[in-house]
């Protein structure tokens, strides 16, 4: 008789078959037939190994800012293109210490740090008994209330940094367990951020001085928006109103770009998985990028240069994507992974 595990993945995989339309690809973020070939000179393979060698704190998912986890990963990065067993040794203590790290913290915390570690560790092949008690904590951690909620309550209710973070870790949770379900969820709602009402409308918005519509509130402008003559096709009204009410030169808001960190990794965990997140809300990640960079006058700085790499990779754009770049709080490694980005203004 099949055990429950296996009725559960069972289900989980005809739930996969009916949603997705597009191919599967095999790894949540990367998989190391793809980083087989990647090279092992340039800028951005020096910044990927010198950030392997760098000295390891102890992980914390209760800390906001910490990136041990992006470190963590490009070890794993490392290891999978080279084999240096030091690399996965560090990977496969931090796993193992990092299960619990996020008691005391909040909601935005975790979501920032968790996806790395989950990431590295689809790269290294933990033992069996590491594998299960890592899997066994992914399973808790969706509903564990924290600060500010749990994650898939931040998901479906706030629509700015919060939610789209708290969205891409319940994303890369539900992507390693194999939880079609639950992923499916995660795609519903994610529709709904692009700006498609009909997919999920139970977001909770705060000033609605940059809403394109303030009657209809979107986590994105819909295509075409404008006021008083300036456009705000792509505005994130619930991240931009960071900066004030309505003002143009519109000000260069750093929530934004936070924003689309989260977003960004939910729509590359979903497009692998079959969904084609990059087109839906009319291509809305895309015209909030180019809002960005020709409206707001505000091109991608500091650890959010990894985003224009997946953008011009993705949709074929020439935005301005710096060589070697900076990771992200989640993920980053893209002018590595993505190998060919140009690094040029659009």
């Amino acid at each position: 008789m099949p055990s429950f595990a296996e009725l559960r993945l069972s289900l989980a995989l005809v739930a996969l078959a009916s949603g997705p339309q597009t191919a599967v690809r095999e790894g949540t973020w990367i998989s190391p037939q793809e980083i087989a070939p990647l090279p092992t000179e340039g800028p951005a393979w020096g910044a990927l190994r010198a950030a392997a060698s760098a000295p390891l704190g102890a992980p914390d998912l209760s800390a906001p800012d910490d990136d041990t986890d992006v470190l963590v990963l490009a070890r794993a990065l490392v290891y999978a293109r080279t084999g240096d067993e030091h690399c996965r040794a560090e990977v496969l203590v931090a796993l193992a210490t990092v299960i619990g790290s996020e008691r005391g913290g909040t909601v935005l915390a975790l979501a920032r740090n968790l996806p790395g570690y989950v990431i590295a560790a689809e790269l290294v092949a933990p033992s069996a008994a590491l594998e299960c008690r890592f899997r066994a904590w992914l399973s808790c951690l969706v509903e564990l209330p924290l600060r500010g909620g749990t994650l898939r309550s931040v998901h479906e209710r706030r629509p700015n940094n919060w939610g789209t973070h708290a969205g891409a870790a319940r994303a890369v949770i539900a992507r390693h367990l194999g939880d079609a379900r639950e992923l499916a969820r995660c795609a519903q709602v994610f529709r709904g951020w692009l700006g498609e009402r009909s997919a999920h409308d139970g977001f909770v918005f705060g000033d609605r001085a940059w809403q394109a519509d303030p009657t209809r509130p979107l986590a994105v402008n819909p295509r075409g928006a404008t006021r008083d003559g300036h456009s705000l096709d792509g505005v994130l009204p619930d991240d931009q109103r960071r900066g004030g009410g309505f003002t143009w030169p519109p000000p260069r808001e750093n929530y934004v770009y936070e924003a689309l960190q989260g977003a960004l990794l939910q729509a590359m965990v979903l497009s692998r998985a079959g969904y084609p997140a990059w087109e839906w809300g009319e291509r809305a990640l895309l015209r909030a990028a180019l809002w960005l960079a020709r409206e707001a006058d505000y091109p991608a700085e500091g650890d959010d240069t990894w985003q224009p790499h997946v953008l011009n990779h993705v949709y074929g754009t020439r935005l301005r994507a710096p060589l070697p770049a900076r990771p992200g709080k989640s993920v980053g490694w893209t002018d590595w992974t993505l190998a060919g980005t140009r690094d040029e203004g659009d």
